[in-house]
C-alpha cells in the first residue's frame, strides 16, 4: 500500500479511499449501474490533488446481465464460483476485499482473513506501518465492516448506502464529502477538507488553472458552448469513420438474421437522427445497443446527443462514458461527456473533461 518510494499510505487517506469508493459505488447503484466488474485495488486512481477516483472501466457493456466477470478465484464472490454470475451483492463482497487491502497493505485472501477475525486475531491483519495512527475502535470498526461485506450469503451483506453511513464518522480529516461523476472515471470530490488529500499522501502539488486557453476542435468547441445543433451537424458529417478498428463481438454472426435485424435498427436510427427525430432515434439505437451483437462508439455518441436533445443529461453522460470504455482514445467521447456535465451544472468537471479531450486530440495528432 505504498504511495511512493519509502512512503506508505497513512491511515487517514486509507479511510478516505474507503469512503470515496463506497460513495462512487452507491452513485453507480442509484443510477442503474450496480454491477461493477472485477473491483480491485487497481481500479482506484488518484488525481493530481491526491483525491481517490474510481476507474469507470469496471462498468462494462455487459454489466447489467452479470456476465464478463474475471478475477483471481481466491478473491471471487462465492455466488460467482457457484453460478458464474455476479449480482449487486457481489460488488459489496469485492469492496470487503478492498477494505482488507487498506487494513493490511497486502492482498490477503478473504478466507484467511476471516479465519483471523473469527479467532480474535484480527490485529494480525493490520499493516505494521500504521502503528499509532488509529484507535482500536476505528480499526475494529473497519474489520467489522469488512467481515460483514465478506459474508457467504449475499443477503447478509450490507448495501453501499449503509457502508457510506458507517464510514463517514470515521473521517477525522474531512468535514463534508460529496460526489460527482467525471469523464474517464467517477471522481469523488472533497468539500471543506481540513487536510487536502495531497498533504495526507505526502506528494508535492502545484495548482493549475482551468482558465488557460485551449485549442478546441469544432466538436469540442460546440460541446463547450452546449450548441446541440452544431454537435448534430458535426456528428452527421463525421458518420461512422471513427468506428474503424473497433472490435465487434460475435462477428461470425454477420450473415444471420439476428445481425441483419441489428443493422436495420442502426439504419433506422440513422434515418431518424438525420431527420432530427431524436425520440425515434433513441428507440432504434437502443435496440441496436441492447442486441449486444455489435459495438459502436458512434451509435452511443449519437444516442448521447439524442438524450441531450430530449433533456436527459444523466442518460447522455452514461452513453458518452460507455463510448469511452469501448474507444478510450476517442476525443469525441470526452467532448460529449463535457456537454452532458455542463447540462448537469457540473462546470468544473466539464472543463476538466474538455481539457483531457484536447490533450488526447493533440497526442493523437503527434502520433
Amino acid at each position: 500500500m505504498g504511495v511512493g518510494e519509502n512512503q506508505h499510505m497513512k491511515w487517514a487517506i486509507r479511510l478516505r479511499v474507503a469512503l470515496f469508493l463506497a460513495q462512487a459505488l452507491e452513485y453507480c447503484s442509484c443510477r442503474g449501474r450496480a454491477l461493477y466488474h472485477d473491483l480491485n485495488a487497481y481500479r482506484i486512481l488518484f488525481d493530481q490533488d491526491g483525491n481517490p477516483r474510481l476507474s469507470s472501466f469496471g462498468l462494462m457493456k455487459n454489466s447489467r446481465d452479470g456476465k464478463s466477470y474475471s478475477t483471481n478465484l481466491a478473491f471471487a464472490p462465492p455466488e460467482y464460483l457457484r453460478t458464474g454470475r455476479v449480482i449487486p451483492e457481489s460488488v459489496v463482497y469485492s469492496f470487503g476485499t478492498l477494505l482488507l487491502d487498506l487494513l493490511s497493505g497486502k492482498h490477503i485472501p478473504p478466507s484467511h482473513a476471516l479465519d483471523l477475525i473469527r479467532g480474535k486475531n484480527f490485529l494480525m491483519l493490520m499493516d505494521s506501518c500504521l502503528e499509532g495512527q488509529f484507535s482500536n475502535d476505528d480499526g475494529t470498526e473497519i474489520v467489522r465492516l469488512a467481515s460483514r461485506c465478506l459474508q457467504y450469503e449475499p443477503r447478509e451483506r450490507p448495501n453501499m448506502k449503509s457502508l457510506v453511513t458507517a464510514l463517514t464518522p470515521l473521517q477525522k480529516e474531512t468535514e463534508v464529502c460529496s460526489y460527482y461523476p467525471s469523464l474517464l472515471y467517477l471522481h469523488i470530490e472533497t468539500l471543506l477538507c481540513s487536510v487536502p488529500s495531497h498533504v495526507l499522501m505526502g506528494i508535492s502539488h502545484e495548482k493549475t488553472s482551468l482558465k488557460h486557453t485551449m485549442s478546441l476542435t469544432p466538436l469540442g468547441e460546440a460541446c463547450s458552448r452546449m450548441d446541440l445543433t452544431a454537435i448534430h451537424e458535426i456528428l452527421e458529417e463525421i458518420g461512422y469513420k471513427d468506428d474503424e478498428g473497433t472490435a465487434n463481438e460475435l462477428s461470425f454472426q454477420m450473415w444471420t438474421d439476428k445481425i441483419q435485424e441489428t443493422l436495420n435498427s442502426k439504419k433506422s436510427g440513422d434515418t431518424a437522427f438525420r431527420a432530427k427525430d431524436f425520440g425515434t432515434a433513441i428507440e432504434c439505437y437502443t435496440h441496436f445497443i441492447d442486441s449486444e451483437t455489435m459495438v459502436s462508439p458512434t451509435v452511443l455518441a449519437r444516442r448521447c446527443l439524442c438524450y441531450m436533445m430530449n433533456d436527459m443529461p444523466q442518460e447522455a453522460l452514461g452513453d458518452a462514458m460507455q463510448a469511452q470504455v469501448i474507444s478510450p482514445e476517442w476525443p469525441a467521447a470526452f467532448y460529449l461527456q463535457a456537454a452532458a456535465l455542463f447540462s448537469l451544472g457540473m462546470d468544473n468537471d466539464a472543463k476538466e473533461t474538455l481539457k483531457d479531450g484536447t490533450n488526447l486530440e493533440a497526442k493523437n495528432h503527434r502520433n
